[in-house]
């Protein structure tokens, strides 16, 4: 399973077995602002969704943008990995 960027519709995503999780933003100047994380239910607190924002946010990186979490699961995230904390 590997973290894939669907620009068309501003979101990260990774399969999972029980369908796709998402974590969404929109593009502000040289930023992404990531809005929404989102796991199938019955996928939650398997390390989906921390893999999913880990790849995410290292490719923002590599892509030259500025991180701005504006979810709440971004934003912990981002917290306890001061490396993605871009202010």
């Amino acid at each position: 399973m590997s973290v894939r960027h669907n620009a068309a519709q501003h979101r990260y995503e990774l399969d999972t077995d029980h369908g796709v999780a998402l974590a969404v933003y929109h593009e502000q100047g040289d930023s992404l602002v990531f809005t929404h994380t989102e796991v199938p239910p019955v996928d939650e607190g398997k390390g989906f969704a921390s893999r999913l924002v880990k790849e995410a946010l290292a490719d923002t990186h590599r892509r030259g943008f500025r991180i701005v979490p504006a979810c709440s699961f971004v934003v912990a995230y981002v917290r306890r990995h001061p490396e993605f904390d871009d202010r």
